[in-house]
């Protein structure tokens, strides 16, 4: 077995098909190890592992209606983005399964996905009580007192509802240390002598009949599976592998002077993203320091009469996140702190594609941010900005906050706060769905439902790529799941060949 990607998803379906030590697995990762690297290890450093050399780091094309000056995130390091991440871990609702069965996932419903949650190895827990800020327990009351909503004692506790608590989180709170996929799949099974790691080792192009061909600091080298190939390199580099490889959208591939294996539109199609704004206050007084990873807490609500499930959500952070909002020339205040409306189901998706042939170019993303139609998306942040006005306005929270920064109370209006929205947009980085799910008919579907890529009986793809529909909660869990499955439908496929 050769899997591509040692990510939330590959750790997974490396660790679990290694535990047959009939199996010989080579999962093949473009980062270095995280072994011993506090700098990756220790969960509240995560923000500086942004645009760094842990960090792949993928610039976004023009967004006439969005935030053009969107960096992309992608880790590059063994654990991929649990990583690199927060590690804000939630079961999504049973109606997000619920899309994707719909959408032509059969065998992926809430019910069919449990045991996957139940058996994950990730340490998973509600922040821990050293690392609560009395500035997040305020907002959370100032959320049920403001909006009547419930305050959450953990997330997972029970089927998921709306309501603002502290967030559950994969680390140990004792250390602070995060519970990423390598942590807790690889670490433990190092000296597995069937299970063979290449750090540093990236692999670019796919010929599914003869190897997958790699690059490290040796040169390049072919390395051939005899059972099954696994790609699990995320929601950019997955498409970006088939598409030099020539598997996507043959007029496009052809343009390009790439040989065409096989033509399959859905290549880089359907990108997702959570977007989300930010509105920024400076806090009237400093921050106490204790925190998880600055961004402990949230909210979801539901604004749509009859909604089963949020369509709203908030992150509170902690400290002030001003990438955006200083270059729209707001002030940076010494101690701020702000919430972040984010789209939990965005209509808006866009497309992935190549710049050029060459494997070094990086790949052209075109999120496609605010361009749905009916303006829904547009209409959620405007929402989501009023709302958090309603909980700045509120007691105990209301005491915390000197001034509304960004966008500032002169601000008002539906077309003021949409304007100010879209241009100080973020991404959560959770980009998806480029090599989405679907039945076999489908013809924008790249993978079936056993995740095999279609046309090709020895290639699967594993991790948010494969998305149909966007969940509705940060999907790192969901990436865990996937692995989690794939590692069954491969060891199925395995003892069917025995």
């Amino acid at each position: 077995m050769v899997v591509v990607g040692g990510g939330t998803a590959g750790s997974v379906v490396a660790a679990r098909l290694s535990a047959d030590p009939g199996v010989r697995v080579c999962l093949v990762e473009g980062g270095p190890s995280d072994v011993g690297d506090d700098n990756v290890l220790l969960l509240r450093n995560w923000l500086n592992l942004l645009e760094s050399p842990y960090d792949y780091d993928y610039p976004t094309v023009e967004q006439p209606r969005g935030n053009s000056h969107i960096r992309h995130s992608r880790a590059r390091v063994l654990g991929g983005c649990s990583s690199h991440n927060t590690m804000i871990s939630f079961l999504p609702p049973a109606e997000d399964f619920a899309d994707w069965v719909a959408a032509g996932a059969t065998g992926w419903s809430y019910d069919a996905m449990l045991p996957y949650w139940e058996r994950l190895a990730v340490a998973i827990t509600p922040v821990g009580e050293k690392d609560r800020n009395p500035l997040t327990e305020d907002f959370v009351a100032a959320c049920h007192t403001a909006l009547g909503v419930p305050v959450i004692e953990d997330f997972n506790a029970a089927p998921f509802v709306d309501g603002a608590g502290f967030f559950a989180v994969g680390y140990d709170p004792d250390t602070g240390v995060r519970s990423s996929a390598s942590v807790s799949y690889l670490h433990p099974h190092l000296d597995r002598p069937n299970l063979t790691i290449l750090t540093e080792t990236w692999a670019y192009h796919l010929d599914p009949d003869r190897g997958v061909t790699v690059r490290d600091a040796d040169g390049t080298r072919l390395i051939r599976a005899r059972h099954e190939y696994v790609l699990s390199a995320g929601a950019i580099d997955t498409p970006r592998l088939l598409l030099l490889s020539g598997i996507g959208p043959a007029a496009d591939l052809e343009e390009l002077g790439i040989e065409v294996r096989a033509d399959l539109p859905g290549v880089g199609d359907h990108l997702l993203d959570h977007p989300e704004s930010l509105i920024l206050w400076e806090a009237s007084r400093p921050i106490p320091p204790m925190s998880a990873m600055d961004s402990d807490a949230g909210l979801f609500v539901r604004r749509e009469p009859g909604a089963t499930r949020p369509d709203l959500m908030f992150h509170l952070y902690q400290i002030p996140f001003t990438v955006n909002t200083a270059r729209l020339g707001y002030d940076v205040p010494e101690w701020g702190f702000g919430m972040t409306p984010n789209i939990p189901r965005p209509r808006s998706s866009g497309r992935l594609r190549l710049a050029d042939a060459d494997p070094g170019t990086k790949p052209l993303l075109d999120f496609g941010y605010f361009t749905d139609p009916e303006g829904y998306d547009e209409r959620t942040i405007v929402d989501g900005l009023r709302l958090a006005r309603e909980v700045a306005a509120t007691e105990p929270f209301a005491s915390w906050i000197k001034r509304e920064i960004a966008p500032g109370p002169h601000l008002r209006t539906d077309e003021e706060l949409s304007a100010y929205g879209r241009a100080a947009h973020h991404t959560v980085y959770h980009p998806a769905g480029t090599c989405r799910m679907g039945a076999a008919g489908d013809p924008g579907a790249v993978v079936d439902p056993e995740l095999r890529l279609k046309g090709f009986d020895n290639v699967r793809i594993a991790d948010a790529s494969v998305f149909p529909v966007m969940p509705t909660v940060n999907p790192m869990v969901t990436v865990f799941m996937i692995g989690e499955k794939a590692a069954d439908l491969v060891a199925a496929s395995l003892a069917g060949d025995r």
